[in-house]
C-alpha cells in the first residue's frame, strides 16, 4: 500500500509525495501543509506535475550510493551535509549523503524523484525538504522571487507587513512581536514576493522556524517550550542535542557554534500555533515595509534612519548557503529591478527596538498603524 500527500501553493504550483510509509507523506503534511496546502491524493489516482518517491529501503541506498561512488562524483554541502554527485548525459542526477544515510535519483524529463535511506526521519525530513525545493522551483519560473524578509498579514484583508534588514537587524524578532498581537505570521525568515500589476503577492516559505533562547524567554515562550518538551514533545530534528539537553535542564544561557552562530530551538510550523499559540497566514500583498534595528540599551524609537529595498534583500544562488541547487530544479535568476522599484515606493518606517518586548512591540504598533491603511 501507498500514500500520497498533494502540496499546493499560489493555485496551481504542486508536487506530490509518495511513500509506502504514512509518517513519510504525514511529515510532508505537517512540514508544509500549514502555510501552503496539503491535500491526500486517493488511491488510484494519478499525480499530475513531479513527484518524489521516498521510502525507508536500505538496499535500493546502497545501490545508488555504489553508483555514485563508482562515477567520480562532484562534493558538496548540502543541508549542512557532505553530498556526492554525478550527472549523466540524460540529465538524470543521482546523489548520496553517506553520514546522514540518504541517496537520491532526479530525472527531470520525467519529473520524478527517488529518495530512499535506512532512518524514516532522515528520509521524511528530505522528502519534505525536496518537495519545497521543486515547488520553488516552479514559484521561481512563474516570476516569483524570494526576500530574506519577515512578513505579518491583517486577518481580514491580507494586508501585509515586510520586515526587511541586515542580518542580525530583528526581522524574525519583528514578526514574533507582531505576531503575539493578534496579526497572522506569513513569513519569520523567508518570503515568496512577486508584482501582479501594482500589487506585491507574498508567500509563505515553509520550514522550521529558529528562536533563540533570548527571545523564547523574553516572550514568555521559555517555560511552556520547556514543560512540552519535558512532557516528550518532539520539536523538529534539525535542532542540536546541545539546545534540547540545555532546554530540558532549564538552562538560558545562550549557545554558540564555533564560527559563532547561535544554536537556537526549532519548531515545526504546526508548533508556532499549538506551542506558542501564533496563527499563520498563507498569503497576503505588502503594503508596507519596517526596517528595524536592535539597539541594546536604546530607547525604542520611530526614526529617520534612510534605508532602502536593494537586490542584497533578495535571496539567490550566490547567498543561498543551505540548500544550493544540486538537481538543477532552480530557473536562470531574472531582474528584481520592477520589484524592487514598487516596493520602494510602498510606505515604510525604520525604527530602533532593544531587548524590552513590551516597548518594542509598541513602538512597532505604532510604525505599524502609520504604513497600514
Amino acid at each position: 500500500m501507498t500514500f500520497a500527500t498533494r502540496i499546493t501553493t499560489a493555485g496551481h504550483q504542486s508536487v506530490t509525495g509518495i511513500s509506502r510509509t504514512l509518517a513519510i507523506t504525514d511529515w510532508v503534511s505537517r512540514y508544509l501543509g500549514l502555510w501552503w496546502t496539503a491535500a491526500d491524493v486517493g488511491p488510484g489516482r494519478t499525480p499530475t506535475g513531479p513527484v518524489i518517491r521516498a521510502d525507508v529501503d536500505v538496499e535500493q541506498h546502497a545501490a545508488l550510493g555504489a553508483r555514485v561512488l563508482a562515477g567520480r562524483p562532484d562534493e558538496v554541502t548540502y543541508a549542512t551535509a557532505p553530498m556526492l554527485i554525478i550527472r549523466d548525459a540524460t540529465g538524470l542526477v543521482t546523489a548520496t549523503q553517506p553520514d546522514d544515510g540518504l541517496s537520491y535519483a532526479w530525472d527531470p524529463a520525467a519529473g520524478r524523484m527517488r529518495i530512499v535511506g535506512a532512518d524514516e526521519t532522515a528520509v521524511a525530513t528530505a522528502t519534505a525538504r525536496l518537495a519545497r525545493e521543486v515547488v520553488r522551483g516552479r514559484l521561481l519560473s512563474d516570476g516569483w522571487r524570494i526576500l530574506h524578509a519577515s512578513a505579518v498579514t491583517r486577518p481580514n484583508d491580507g494586508a501585509t507587513l515586510l520586515t526587511l534588514g541586515n542580518k542580525g537587524a530583528g526581522k524574525t524578532t519583528t514578526g514574533f512581536l507582531l505576531a503575539r498581537t493578534g496579526l497572522h505570521l506569513l513569513a519569520n525568515d523567508r518570503v515568496f514576493a512577486r508584482l501582479d500589476g501594482e500589487v506585491v503577492r507574498v508567500l509563505p516559505w515553509p520550514g522550521a522556524a529558529a528562536i533563540g533562547f533570548g527571545l523564547l524567554d523574553a516572550l514568555g515562550w521559555y517555560e511552556p517550550v520547556r514543560a512540552r518538551a519535558r512532557a516528550g514533545g518532539r520539536m523538529h530534528p534539525t535542532q542540536k542535542q546541545k539546545v534540547t539537553d540545555a532546554l530540558l535542564a532549564g538552562d538560558r544561557t545562550p549557545l554558540w557554534t564555533t564560527s559563532g552562530a547561535e544554536l537556537k530551538p526549532q519548531f515545526f510550523p504546526d508548533q508556532l500555533e499549538s506551542w506558542l499559540g501564533l496563527t499563520l497566514a498563507t498569503e497576503g500583498h505588502v503594503v508596507g515595509i519596517l526596517f528595524p534595528e536592535i539597539v541594546p540599551g536604546a530607547a525604542p524609537a520611530v526614526t529617520m534612519a534612510a534605508r532602502g529595498v536593494s537586490d542584497a534583500d533578495f535571496f539567490g544562488s550566490a547567498t543561498e548557503d543551505r540548500y544550493p541547487d544540486v538537481f538543477g530544479l532552480l530557473p536562470a535568476e531574472t531582474s528584481t529591478k520592477a520589484l524592487v522599484g514598487h516596493l520602494a515606493q510602498l510606505p515604510h518606517r525604520t525604527l530602533t527596538m532593544n531587548h524590552d518586548p513590551e516597548a518594542s512591540t509598541a513602538v512597532l504598533l505604532e510604525a505599524a498603524r502609520s504604513v497600514v491603511p
